[in-house]
């Protein structure tokens, strides 16, 4: 998606670690509009009419995986990295290490909220080495539900989680692949 690119290029900064921070319009500071445009190309990869929920991981991808759920009235889950206490019953869950946060991490969702007549499409802002995603497509497995596909609106391509995935059969719809930070250079 070109406009995300050039959006890339003009605000997103690269930090040391090859960190990629976009959080002026992508994840702190949200660009709605940006994000409307990004749920339509997402609906031009995938079949939005047999999806019947929208999944992603706490916390960043909620706004993007909102928007999403909204432009094609469909329901939204998040699943969360802590167990509160107004979670009924059994949970889904799926250990993985954040990237971001430089820890293991166990992905919770409510059995009462995933069954195995869903269709999901796992949608998030960001993926570096994949294992957010990888952790949510294991909850989908878990409940016996459809996996759709993955819509990612920025990989870092470098990191190789997105190949992993594609590797594994996941349709992966990734708006912006960015292979090298040094400058930024997209796929």
């Amino acid at each position: 998606m070109q406009e995300l690119k050039d959006r890339i290029l003009k605000e997103g900064k690269v930090l040391p670690g090859g960190i990629i921070k976009v959080d002026g319009f992508l994840n702190h500071r949200v660009d709605t509009a940006l994000l409307d445009r990004i749920a339509a190309e997402f609906g031009r990869h995938f079949d939005m009419n047999e999806a019947t929920v929208v999944l992603t991981a706490e916390a960043s991808g909620i706004a993007l995986a909102s928007i999403v759920a909204r432009h094609y009235n469909k329901p939204m889950i998040f699943a969360k990295k802590a167990k509160s206490d107004n979670i009924e019953g059994g949970l889904y869950q799926s250990e993985i290490f954040s990237y971001t946060y430089k820890k293991k991490v166990t992905l919770l969702v409510s059995q009462e909220w995933l069954h195995p007549t869903d269709k999901v499409l796992v949608v998030d802002d960001f993926m570096a080495n994949g294992e957010a995603m990888r952790g949510l497509c294991d909850i989908v497995t878990q409940s016996g539900a459809t996996l759709l596909g993955i819509g990612c609106a920025v990989e870092k391509g470098f990191q190789g989680g997105g190949d992993r995935l594609r590797a594994a059969g996941i349709n992966l719809c990734s708006l912006a692949v960015i292979d090298s930070t040094d400058p930024i250079v997209f796929r």
